[in-house]
């Protein structure tokens, strides 16, 4: 919630370049889980803006990592509306199967769902007023430290 409306000052901006959403939904899940996964292919890291995992940054290989790491790190699974917490990552895609919107769970009021993200920079925004063709729902399940 710290980083909503703003930058961590430890973390590239990647608005410029096409999008800082899937970059402020890792620094979410790596604030939570306090680990990252150095794997050279399959990991998910951050060191610098020339030194991170594509899956840090891409929304599709975010995911990807998170329903499929089996090693160090975050670990999530496939899910729906009502089985969000705080903390979950949901992703929002058009009609042809492209997902491109990262958005992490902070809050629920009534049916709703409150949403922090970055590129619309949003705090507590409910998830009703996002449009969409369709959505994923991703629950962090745990991490992993071995």
């Amino acid at each position: 919630k710290t980083w909503a409306l703003a930058r961590n000052p430890r973390y590239f901006d990647f608005d410029p370049y096409g999008g800082d959403c899937t970059n402020f939904a890792s620094q979410c899940v790596y604030a939570g889980s306090g680990v990252m996964n150095y794997s050279y292919v399959t990991g998910w890291y951050f060191n610098s803006s020339y030194d991170r995992s594509p899956s840090w940054t891409s929304v599709m290989l975010f995911y990807n990592f998170l329903v499929s790491n089996q090693g160090v790190g975050p670990y999530g699974v496939d899910t729906d509306r009502a089985s969000m917490q705080l903390g979950d990552l949901i992703q929002l895609g058009d009609a042809t199967g492209r997902f491109y919107h990262s958005l992490i769970v902070c809050g629920f009021e009534g049916d709703d769902i409150l949403i922090c993200c970055h590129t619309y920079d949003s705090y507590m925004r409910p998830l009703s007023t996002y449009y969409y063709d369709r959505i994923m729902f991703v629950h962090i399940k745990g991490v992993r430290y071995y």
